[in-house]
């Protein structure tokens, strides 16, 4: 199996810390005149630093499927995992966003929803984990 190198491509830390501090100091400076343009440069430069990631998200994934493959695991474990992880991913991106406006409960909210989501998704693997043990008792 060929590694990739997921630093090379695409973006580094230097670029996405760069675009960061840019937009927190636009953000500094516009706050003080316009509050709601302060929240969309907030907003945007999270969603573009996303975007910017996606093709570093893909590597992974499609390395993670290739060693799913290599081990011959089940593809639903694997679906499975990355979904989980995707779902924690979204919700922090969500809650941090509704924290940077001053909106701490629907931040606690959009957590405790991305939990239960996760909690969702574990169950078939929990129920397989659990028939797996029966089966192996006397």
């Amino acid at each position: 199996m060929e590694t990739k190198d997921l630093g090379g491509d695409g973006m580094n830390i230097m670029q996405i810390t760069v675009i960061g501090m840019v937009a927190a100091l636009l953000v500094l400076i516009v706050k003080q005149y316009r509050p709601d343009m302060a929240m969309l440069i907030t907003m945007g430069s999270g969603i573009l630093l996303i975007l910017l990631l996606l093709g570093n998200i893909n590597s992974i994934i499609s390395t993670v499927e290739a060693m799913s493959q290599m081990a011959n695991l089940d593809s639903i474990y694997l679906v499975t995992v990355l979904k989980v992880i995707g779902i924690a991913y979204i919700a922090e991106f969500g809650s941090q966003v509704c924290k940077d406006t001053g909106e701490g409960t629907i931040a606690s909210k959009i957590e405790l929803g991305g939990k239960i989501l996760i909690m969702v998704l574990a169950l078939p693997i929990l129920t397989a984990l659990i028939e797996a043990i029966l089966k192996i008792l006397p």
